[in-house]
């Protein structure tokens, strides 16, 4: 199939033909990003489907009909966290971000949902690329957290912003950071194995950060830069009784102290969108 060269960038129907399976193309060349979804049916050589944001957009995922009081008492009373002015509406502006884990009895992808500090969504988070076997390891078993994962952090209208990779591990855990076009922002290496976990913050090889676990269950966390100075924090809060017993499903809360420069602000990001699936040892902090 051959795409026009003026197209813009988004999601369309997958031109390997892969059937309900859209494609992100980014403005100049097709990327290994996919996403579940159907296009209406278009006439021969046309190629505009619709954009993320507009109407009939198949590839823009069904947001959640946020509680905004819930959302502010899980900030403000189980969090601790204080109102914070400013705040641009987007993953990368706001200075408080709410990251609620879609609860399944059965989970065989990750989803999470993002707000701000005041109950209204901003992103998702979107485990992609599972395949049947992952799927079938993951119902059966807990060793699909041994195989490569990866989840894409995407904003309010569906377009991702940044890709994680976990590869395979087998004891500790390294995260792969990119931009959708495949350019790479950094890594999260783990440290250590025993104890209160802790993960460098890399870029180019060089260290700019480290994020620490504050017990050895890895619930709560400090992000400090490289002077060691605490610069976000991430702490868990309780997601209520049926889930807690039921569910793996994990809600947190990011703080971020002050305005941070990129990629230090990407990857602070990537960390708390995705500790759960990318970081953690297991759905219960094991490790």
């Amino acid at each position: 199939m051959t795409t026009p060269p003026n197209t813009p960038a988004g999601w369309y129907a997958d031109p390997q033909g892969t059937p309900n399976q859209l494609r992100w193309w980014d403005g100049a060349q097709w990327t290994e990003h996919t996403h579940p979804g159907q296009q209406p049916v278009q006439q021969p050589g046309q190629f505009a489907p619709q954009q993320a944001g507009q109407p009939g957009y198949a590839g823009q995922a069904a947001q959640p009909h946020p509680n905004p009081a819930k959302v502010q008492h899980q900030v403000q009373q189980q969090a601790h966290v204080a109102p914070a002015a400013g705040g641009g509406g987007t993953l990368f502006t706001e200075p408080v971000l709410v990251v609620n884990q879609k609860a399944k009895l059965i989970e065989l992808t990750n989803e999470y949902s993002v707000f701000d500090q005041h109950g209204r969504t901003i992103g998702s988070v979107v485990q992609v690329g599972q395949s049947t076997l992952k799927k079938v390891a993951r119902f059966v078993s807990s060793l699909d957290q041994f195989m490569t994962h990866k989840l894409e952090i995407r904003d309010a209208s569906g377009q991702p912003h940044l890709v994680l990779t976990r590869p395979a591990k087998f004891i500790k855990s390294k995260v792969l950071v990119e931009r959708p076009d495949g350019q790479p922002v950094g890594e999260i290496v783990q440290q250590n194995a025993i104890g209160k976990i802790n993960f460098g913050i890399q870029v180019n090889g060089q260290q700019i950060g480290a994020i620490k676990a504050e017990n050895w269950r890895a619930w709560n966390f400090a992000i400090v830069d490289h002077t060691d100075t605490e610069i976000a924090r991430i702490t868990k809060t309780w997601e209520g009784l049926a889930k807690t017993m039921f569910t793996t499903a994990d809600n947190y809360v990011l703080q971020i102290h002050r305005q941070l420069p990129d990629p230090l602000l990407s990857l602070v990001v990537a960390t708390a969108l995705t500790v759960d699936t990318a970081l953690k040892q297991d759905a219960r902090g094991f490790g």
